[in-house]
């Protein structure tokens, strides 16, 4: 893997696989959408029940996005990869993104389920810091001029706040909590109808690799907003 730490070699790499990723992230929602919208109201939910389908993949994303940029910061502080700063700090802004998209559809639909916008119970409360870590995050970045400085200290703020990961997790299992424990990875196999399971695993992998595709491009323009920094430094 570190061989691609190159920029050149890896915007060769990424120039090539964005069509593709491109494509099937479309194909992707195509099927997710179609399929979520053909599905019947839940006897329960009713048709509440297709919030689902935003809710639960944007949390996913929101978390996987976090161990993303953990990763990539440790991989930063180790092995002084020449891209993973990069790849940390353009995680950041995404990962929030589909953080706050799982807030607020959360919030959504607890209203109709639960009869209240907000609890502070171990899964939202655990979940809101990590949204603010992931707010404290890009301050940091931002509020530090040199780049090998404030990727030092950036990275250093990741890593302490990956702790936060399984406290969501588990926060189901450790404390009472009004959110419900996972109807997708249970050790008996889900406990959603497949009407329903398929419409949310498509959006699962839809969120996933648009996560991973606008990844890429950000990675891509912070190369080249470093390469013409450098030459308008030595222009300079």
């Amino acid at each position: 893997m570190l061989r691609y730490a190159n920029p050149k070699r890896f915007m060769d790499l990424s120039g090539a696989a964005l069509p593709w990723l491109c494509g099937a992230t479309a194909l992707l929602f195509g099927i997710g959408l179609y399929l979520g919208f053909t599905a019947p109201p839940d006897y329960q939910q009713g048709d509440t029940v297709r919030m689902m389908f935003i809710h639960v993949p944007a949390a996913w994303v929101g978390m996987m996005a976090y161990g993303v940029l953990a990763f990539s910061a440790a991989i930063g502080i180790i092995y002084r990869h020449p891209l993973a700063d990069a790849a940390a700090k353009t995680a950041a802004p995404l990962g929030a993104l589909f953080t706050a998209l799982a807030l607020i559809t959360g919030s959504l639909w607890g209203k109709p389920m639960w009869g209240t916008w907000w609890v502070w119970d171990g899964r939202l409360t655990s979940f809101l810091i990590l949204f603010l870590v992931y707010l404290g995050y890009i301050a940091l970045w931002n509020a530090i001029e040199d780049e090998t400085r404030a990727a030092r200290a950036t990275a250093i703020l990741a890593l302490v706040g990956a702790v936060n990961l399984p406290i969501i997790e588990f926060s189901v299992r450790w404390w009472t909590t009004l959110h419900q424990s996972s109807s997708f990875l249970r050790s008996g196999g889900p406990a959603i109808a497949p009407v329903f399971l398929w419409p949310l695993f498509a959006m699962a992998l839809a969120y996933t690799l648009l996560f991973y595709t606008l990844w890429v491009v950000r990675i891509r323009t912070e190369i080249l907003e470093r390469r013409t920094r450098t030459l308008m430094m030595g222009l300079s």
